[in-house]
């Protein structure tokens, strides 16, 4: 939910990560990093996402009409969440006042005593994390799987309709109506808002994996707004699914997730230039690349191998996406980079994990092994082979852009960027992609 009137940057001029002082800098900033967190909590206290959202959005509007005038408070997702509980009641009552009913508000938790601190302990969960309890109340098993996912992007990783839709290929309307269905379908059928019990967490651990997933993809590179990197929303991912890990230390799919995000997520500092714009993995400084991310995210993927091998399991997709960020890393430059082996990797992966996506992924990974020529053949047999499905796909496009320009073959390669860049709505890739178009 976009802030009026605010900066297109959140984030200037705060870069410690403290409040910032500016008032709108701080909504926007508080709205941006905290609502996950706070929408998770009102969900738990009012037991309805609409409402929860409805209050979140009151409360906004408040900070944006008084913080200018009061001051930023020293925590201002605890402000939020503190005046859109007020406001949830306030309508509450309003609503028992015409109705003569009082069900909804006699529901809502006393804040001194959480009953489902207890499942937590027994679960060894820490107590107050919302946020893990909204992930499996979306992804329980009552509700079909894009609207799992499409329900939890919206809520926890505060993706737009509209920015979700384009992530699941689908119209924004029928996307929609899967967010209307899933939540009517929390409230009538009273899904339990708890982590389940142990012997149940399995059968939706898939999902929960997905939406982890899904959210890191949309701030590993956002799919609108000015910004490429949504470093808040990669850096949530990371830390669910270091918190999932822990809760199944003998699934090895929860470790290679964490390893997978954590490996990736360690070139951020490179994948940007000066003015935000993408940088492409072998044009990287890769000096900045964190080193204690990649450490961790070693460490974990060896833990995944271990309890794969325990379990007598083959390789699950995770475990092989993270062989294949493992596999870059290693690389002090990118020519020592093991190509052929990452063409291996992604082969396997399309064995079991078979999309149009994975096999462009192949591709591109076979361009870079073998040559252009090669790489650019293989992606028109992936593009013949899906159909029409990756027309829309912008990353289809320039990745036959890059190839094209590397075979000196101008004028086509222009004609491929040009058609990535009518499917892009992030302003920085599109900055990206006109540099591409004005250099082939």
């Amino acid at each position: 939910m976009p802030v009026p009137g605010s900066s297109p940057d959140p984030a200037a001029g705060s870069a410690s990560g403290a409040p910032s002082r500016d008032p709108r800098v701080a909504v926007e900033r508080a709205f941006r990093d905290e609502r996950g967190r706070v929408l998770a909590s009102l969900i738990r206290a009012l037991g309805d996402f609409d409402r929860a959202e409805e209050a979140l959005g009151e409360a906004t509007l408040a900070a944006v009409e008084t913080w200018p005038r009061d001051g930023v408070p020293e925590s201002p997702a605890a402000w939020l969440h503190a005046v859109a509980r007020r406001r949830a009641i306030d309508r509450l009552r309003r609503e028992r006042r015409r109705t003569g009913g009082d069900a909804a508000l006699a529901a809502l938790p006393d804040e001194r005593s959480d009953p489902i601190a207890a499942v937590d302990a027994a679960l060894d969960l820490p107590v107050g994390d919302d946020r893990l309890r909204l992930i499996f109340t979306c992804c329980h098993p009552a509700l079909a799987r894009d609207a799992q996912v499409a329900l939890t992007l919206r809520t926890l990783g505060g993706l737009e309709t509209e920015e979700i839709a384009r992530a699941f290929l689908v119209p924004v309307e029928t996307l929609a109506q899967r967010l209307v269905r899933a939540k009517k379908k929390i409230r009538e059928a009273r899904i339990p808002y708890r982590v389940p019990t142990a012997e149940m967490l399995p059968e939706r651990l898939a999902s929960v994996l997905a939406v982890i997933y899904l959210v890191f993809n949309e701030g590993y590179a956002a799919s609108a707004g000015e910004t490429y990197l949504r470093e808040e929303l990669c850096e949530e991912a990371i830390r669910l699914a270091r918190l999932l890990a822990e809760l199944l230390p003998a699934e090895p799919e929860t470790e290679a997730l964490a390893a997978l995000l954590l490996l990736q997520h360690s070139r951020r500092r490179a994948r940007v230039d000066a003015d935000g714009s993408p940088v492409l993995l072998e044009e990287q400084d890769r000096a900045l690349w964190d080193p204690a991310a990649i450490a961790e995210g070693r460490e974990r993927l060896a833990r995944a191998r271990a309890a794969e091998r325990s379990a007598s399991r083959a390789p699950g997709s995770h475990r092989l996406q993270a062989e294949i960020a493992a596999v870059h890393a290693a690389a002090a430059r990118p020519e020592e980079t093991d190509w052929p082996r990452i063409v291996l990797l992604h082969g396997a992966l399309l064995e079991i994990h078979p999309s149009p996506v994975v096999a462009l992924s192949r591709a591109a990974a076979l361009a870079m092994a073998e040559g252009p020529a090669a790489g650019l053949a293989e992606i028109g047999r992936v593009a013949a082979a899906a159909g029409g499905a990756l027309d829309g796909y912008r990353y289809l496009h320039s990745a036959r852009g890059e190839l094209l320009r590397r075979l000196g073959r101008a004028e086509e390669a222009r004609a491929a960027f040009e058609r990535a860049l009518a499917l892009t709505e992030n302003a920085a890739e599109r900055r990206h992609l006109e540099r591409r178009i004005a250099e082939a």
